[in-house]
């Protein structure tokens, strides 16, 4: 059986769930998230725990038991916690700003890239060089910081480009150093 399957979740105070067939609602102090899952999949809430069980023990319904369970988990962490990205910009001249509902990235081309943001999304530029994402849904936030770092992918060579905070970017020799 599924680890993450049979993992039981503890739904926290001031989080709602409501569950209709095969439809999830869940509502919290930073907003409401819905997801509607597999009908092989049957969800079970009682004393405030949630649990997910699945109805047959073909391969299909094994690989959707975990994974609608990390769904309503995500939900769950999402409306009561949220989320959040940070971005690191590095390089002479690389620079992020704010200009109403997009972010105008300057990394290196020849012109501005314009990315608009998303209305589910906060966006924050602390620094021209630091940009802070953050929401209830993990897979929106990890979306548009995965967009954001595919304008300019981190170079192992010098180091330049747009990263996740904390991301450890391997460095590799140049042609020069083999001599």
């Amino acid at each position: 059986m599924s680890r993450i399957g049979k993992r039981i979740l503890e739904i926290p105070t001031g989080v709602e769930i409501k569950l209709e067939n095969n439809h999830i609602t869940v509502k919290g102090k930073l907003g409401e998230l819905e997801y509607t899952f597999s009908p092989l999949i049957q969800v079970k809430i009682e004393n405030n725990q949630l649990q997910t069980l699945r109805l047959n023990e073909e391969k299909t319904t094994k690989q959707l038991h975990g994974t609608t369970n990390a769904n309503i988990k995500n939900m769950i962490i999402g409306v009561s916690e949220g989320y959040k990205k940070e971005i690191e910009i590095k390089g002479v001249g690389y620079k992020a700003t704010q200009k109403g509902k997009e972010i105008e990235i300057i990394a290196g081309y020849s012109h501005p890239v314009m990315v608009e943001i998303p209305e589910n999304l906060k966006i924050e530029v602390v620094k021209p060089t630091n940009i802070v994402i953050s929401g209830i849904s993990k897979q929106a936030v990890g979306e548009f910081a995965a967009n954001i770092r595919d304008i300019r992918r981190p170079s192992p060579y010098s180091g330049k480009g747009i990263m996740y905070k904390g991301e450890v970017i391997r460095r590799k020799e140049g042609k020069t150093a083999a001599k």
